[in-house]
């Protein structure tokens, strides 16, 4: 549904009548909500303004706030006011000159029309437009009726030579939206799969994003990525879980489970999901009969070099991959206190949700029904661990390094000069597993006698 915002009005009465027009996302939403019941996205501030001139604009522009002109050849002014900022641009054509984003003739101003504007863009939903403060709408390509019949299409198959990311927005588009790529945009897309090649590891990652945090089901916008021959140029790795069949406790192969995986895991933690995408990724490498031996461990080191492939931040790799190589612990109910802080100790308290969550995603991909609540036991046991917060890490410990090196410089096993060695790592790795075994030895003066002994004993091993 439209309703105009604050800036709106201000811009509507700042320029000349008839030339201010809403465009991109913000106007698609709009119809999206009419037509689906869709809530409307948040209201991106673009703006295209007809029948001026770039320096027009930023002069009738400027009294609202501060401008800024950002590349004289797109011709966009962005606006800054009321902590809010916009972006105006006056009409343009472009005209391709090779391949990618960037290689383009431009061609901007007011000889140019709304609707060779518009006719730029990506998909046809996208070629609308919203005069303001009317509300009408400009739809000179048929954009609301693929938003009718949950449509996505091109105005020319061209539009993937241009900028070959298109492909991506594509995907992610289906996926967010559950909307159907059209035949022809298939066809575009199997025959300009290779130009992905040419899209900047960035740009790709920032498409990736999308489809994994903003989609209720990814699995649809990888399937046609897949489909349209994109994948094996981003991600080959995953197409080889392709028909690559698992055992009784799958009902798909390793693709289909990957993906079903990946859309049990839920859009809000991105980390999770890139997780569960990539959980059983080794496993066509490490296949042997109805076994696939220590595919978590390659897995790991294959899920790194994809995520950093396309520039993930370093802690989403760290903390994805290393979900992927303990995500085949045993969540055995009955073990041990100290089994249990063990367990969080190899998992990190921080990431013990996100192991929790995988499982769970892991379980629902299977395609099978649940086999008992056992994960639900050792997870009630490794919560009730945590509240009690025992020593986690040396970090926990009621002692410091320093106190190593005072008490070894005490005993005379080094100068008073000391100021450690692998001898204080190493002290400090057993008292906290003397701890891990009994939480109430974390008390300073215990720790203290418990290091002597531990010095006693190593002192008398290295004169042996």
């Amino acid at each position: 549904m439209h309703s105009l915002v604050p800036l709106d009005r201000r811009l509507a009465e700042a320029l000349p009548e008839g030339t201010l027009f809403a465009v991109g996302g913000r106007v698609r939403d709009e119809v999206r909500s009419v037509v689906e019941g869709a809530a409307a996205a948040g209201k991106d501030l673009d703006y295209v303004v007809t029948g001026v001139t770039l320096d027009d604009l930023a002069r009738l522009l400027r009294p609202l706030g501060r401008i800024d002109v950002v590349g004289a050849a797109f011709a966009v002014v962005k606006l800054t006011t009321d902590g809010e900022t916009a972006d105006l641009a006056v009409p343009r054509r472009d005209r391709s000159t090779g391949v990618g984003h960037r290689e383009f003739d431009v061609e901007s101003g007011p000889h140019v029309t709304l609707e060779e504007d518009l006719g730029r863009r990506d998909f046809r939903m996208n070629m609308l437009a919203r005069a303001l403060p009317s509300g009408r709408i400009v739809d000179p390509y048929g954009g609301e009726a693929d938003i009718r019949a949950r449509r996505i299409d091109l105005l020319t198959p061209a539009a993937f030579v241009e900028d070959p990311l298109r492909m991506l927005r594509a995907a992610q588009f289906a996926a967010r939206f559950a909307y159907a790529p059209s035949p022809a945009l298939m066809e575009a897309m199997r025959a300009g799969a290779p130009l992905v090649s040419t899209v900047s590891a960035e740009r790709v990652h920032d498409e990736f994003t999308k489809l994994f945090s903003r989609s209720a089901k990814p699995s649809i916008g990888l399937e046609i990525l897949r489909e349209g021959g994109v994948l094996a140029h981003l991600w080959p790795e995953l197409l080889e879980g392709v028909g690559v069949e698992q055992n009784e406790w799958h009902a798909f192969d390793v693709w289909g489970h990957s993906l079903a995986t990946a859309d049990a895991a839920g859009p809000k933690n991105l980390t999770v999901r890139l997780a569960a995408l990539l959980h059983d990724v080794a496993k066509p490498r490490t296949k042997a009969g109805p076994h696939f031996y220590r595919h978590e461990s390659v897995g790991a080191e294959m899920a790194r070099a994809m995520l950093e492939r396309f520039r993930f931040p370093k802690a989403t790799v760290e903390t994805a991959t290393h979900l992927v190589r303990q995500h085949m612990y045993s969540a055995d109910p009955t073990l041990s206190d100290a089994g249990v802080r063990r367990f969080i100790r190899r998992i990190g308290p921080s990431n013990i949700e996100h192991m929790f969550a995988l499982r769970h995603a892991d379980i629902a991909g299977s395609g099978l029904p649940k086999r008992g609540e056992a994960n639900e036991a050792f997870e009630a046991r490794v919560r009730a661990e945590l509240e009690r917060q025992p020593a986690f890490s040396v970090r926990d410990l009621a002692i410091r390094g320093d106190d190593v090196i005072a008490t070894i410089v005490a005993r005379g096993d080094a100068p008073a000069t000391y100021r450690g060695d692998e001898r204080v790592g190493a002290a400090l790795r057993w008292l906290f597993e003397q701890v891990t075994d009994k939480p109430e030895r974390n008390e300073r003066s215990l720790l203290l006698q418990l290091l002597e002994q531990y010095l006693t004993r190593a002192s008398r091993g290295a004169r042996a």
